[in-house]
């Protein structure tokens, strides 16, 4: 079947590297499991940014690519290709075909083709879109990828919010994507255990290839190239060759699937409630029963529907009546989530022009009460503001949430009042939860954890120079990020909090140090700490005094001077003997290989070296 010559669609073709996602997610997701046990990490990472190219995007064609198992040309070609991989963990090759359930009830074509790589199908999907006349953005990790991307075909990375387009990739890789092929070719791709030219990083081959233009100009001129990593290069030309046909991503396979074949289906709601249920996924699936809801009341929905977030209403409060109303219902509420809005990020120097409020997903409201700009409407006096909200925010029985409460802590002491009842913290939540799986501010977690892209701060603030303070932003601009802030701080503790309470270490950790530490230290920071300022210049003294003598010895034993704060003068070389200073004893010993053994008063020894 012959690919359509109709004119392409205004919106782009997106084709998804699922293939590259999959381990990413992997590896960046904590160890998410479902209530049986299964793991669930990779699925979710990778529905999440799936999910967010179809709310920014809205595509009307769109397919996520995988690898097929089994081998592919590039084996035939060098029988080494890929083999220091080791083999898929077994906790990720169960979450595979979930995961393909999962993407085939959003609608979305799924391709995987016997012996042929996921590269290959999307370059020659994507050439053939551009053919057509129409653009392509696809989404990946792979920088092999770069190859493909022209005026029509652009790069995006879900999880860096990287994109590449042709002068992008020519800033990142120092050539352009007609010469990313060359590039790899000469500096080889570990991942896919594809030798290249030894000792060639990626300078000198941005180097040889902006002096002679091409691979083949660089193998041409190879014998006026010197130096070691000239003989490398002559000595790997036929390595070098192969790993051009190795990284080349073919684009012109006979393929029965055309881009024509990628449009979204209507997402299947039944399906997807039963897997989120199933992944244990609740603040999806209670998103999909409130789109549901919507719909049975009359709305109509699309396949380009957002549904990452639930329809948010969000409220500026601008009378006592409303406040009151409210702090009534924060009176009885199970969780309050609470965040303030100042006019500085330092907690000593901020004054709050504003609290926002939330107790159900999707519903928060915004208090202001300090924006000064002409033409502000009228607002609360913050005297009315705080006189209303400070029994409540001072109630230790009034559970709270909110993100980083210790900054909010310190600038709420600037007004007298002292916040308690301080019950969960979604950034110490993350941090708990897996402290290196990815920053811990409000928008990476809304990003990783819900799907969703927080309204940036320049977006209300403007930015550089120009940038306002939060006093100066307008009141309408400013309440739905000032109330999203406090929803999405309450949507984030659903989803964060279940997992952390299943882990009965991390738990405790939560609760027995983390949390109660964070009223301790905002009063630390906001009232500083006593030091004997003639004890702390004694100290230092005496510091300098020992200091001085252990160099004095260290030198002598080095039989010359040397500055001990250099390490240029302090450099290992073959010729070297090692002074060892016991720090304790202040005894420095010589040694030629390793350290003597220390006095009992010891801790692991400084070495110093002479040359």
């Amino acid at each position: 079947m012959a690919a359509s010559e109709t004119a392409a669609d205004d919106t782009p073709l997106i084709l998804v590297d699922g293939s590259s996602y999959l381990y990413r997610a992997y590896h960046a997701m904590p160890g998410l499991n479902a209530p049986d046990g299964s793991p669930t990490g990779a699925i979710y990472g990778v529905a999440n940014m799936l999910r967010r190219l179809l709310r920014e995007y809205g595509p009307e064609r769109m397919a996520v690519v995988f690898d097929a198992p089994g081998p592919t040309f590039r084996s035939e070609i060098y029988s080494e290709y890929k083999a220091n991989r080791p083999p898929m963990p077994d906790d990720l090759a169960t979450q595979i075909g979930p995961l393909k359930e999962l993407i085939e009830a959003l609608g979305l074509p799924l391709v995987s083709i016997e012996g042929v790589e996921a590269d290959d199908v999307i370059g020659t999907l994507a050439r053939e879109e551009r053919e057509r006349g129409g653009c392509v953005i696809i989404s990946t990790g792979d920088k092999d990828l770069a190859q493909l991307v022209d005026e029509g075909t652009t790069l995006i990375n879900t999880m860096s919010n990287e994109v590449l387009d042709p002068p992008a990739v020519e800033e990142k890789f120092g050539v352009p994507p007609a010469r990313i092929i060359d590039y790899l070719s000469l500096v080889g791709d570990t991942s896919d255990n594809i030798p290249g030219v030894p000792k060639c990083g990626p300078k000198t081959a941005v180097k040889w290839l902006t002096q002679y233009g091409d691979l083949e100009q660089v193998i041409a001129n190879a014998d006026a190239i010197g130096g070691k990593v000239g003989e490398n290069l002559r000595a790997a030309i036929d390595d070098v060759r192969r790993a051009h046909d190795l990284v080349t991503i073919r684009r012109d396979l006979d393929l029965e699937l055309h881009a024509d074949h990628l449009t979204r289906r209507t997402p299947e709601r039944e399906r997807l409630d039963e897997l989120y249920r199933r992944f244990d996924f609740r603040s999806w699936r209670a998103e999909l029963g409130a789109a549901s809801d919507a719909a049975e009341d009359g709305e109509e929905g699309s396949a380009g529907t957002d549904t990452d977030a639930p329809d948010a209403r969000y409220e500026a409060i601008l009378d006592r009546a409303e406040l009151e109303t409210w702090v009534e219902r924060l009176a009885t509420a199970d969780l309050i989530a609470f965040d303030t809005e100042t006019t500085s990020l330092s907690a000593a120097d901020a004054e709050v022009v504003g609290i926002s409020f939330a107790v159900e997903a999707g519903h928060a409201a915004y208090v202001p009460f300090g924006h000064r700009y002409p033409g502000a409407p009228d607002q609360l006096s913050e005297e009315t503001v705080l006189e209303l909200l400070q029994p409540l925010l001072e109630d230790p029985d009034r559970p709270k949430v909110g993100q980083n409460l210790k900054y909010d802590c310190g600038v709420l002491l600037n007004h007298g009042i002292e916040l308690t009842g301080i019950r969960h913290d979604t950034m110490l939540e993350s941090y708990v939860l897996d402290s290196t799986a990815s920053r811990h501010d409000l928008d990476s977690l809304a990003r990783r954890y819900l799907g969703v892209e927080p309204t940036p701060f320049t977006d209300v603030a403007g930015k550089g120079k120009n940038q306002l303070t939060f006093d100066q932003v307008a009141i309408d601009v400013a309440t739905p990020y000032a109330a999203e802030d406090a929803d999405i701080a309450l949507r984030l503790h659903g989803e964060i909090w279940p997992r952390l309470a299943a882990l009965e270490g991390q738990r405790r950790l939560y609760e027995e140090i983390e949390m109660p530490l964070v009223p301790v230290l905002a009063r630390m920071e906001h009232t500083g700490v006593c030091i004997d300022a003639s004890r702390l210049a004694e100290q230092g003294r005496a510091l300098a005094e020992r200091m001085a003598a252990i160099e004095t010895e260290v030198e002598a034993e080095a039989g010359r001077p040397f500055n001990l704060n250099s390490p240029k003068h302090c450099r290992k070389s073959s010729s070297a003997k090692r002074v060892w200073v016991c720090p304790p004893c202040a005894a420095p010993r010589v040694a030629s290989h390793r350290p003597p053994r220390t006095c009992s008063r010891s801790s692991p020894p400084t070495i110093v070296c002479r040359n």
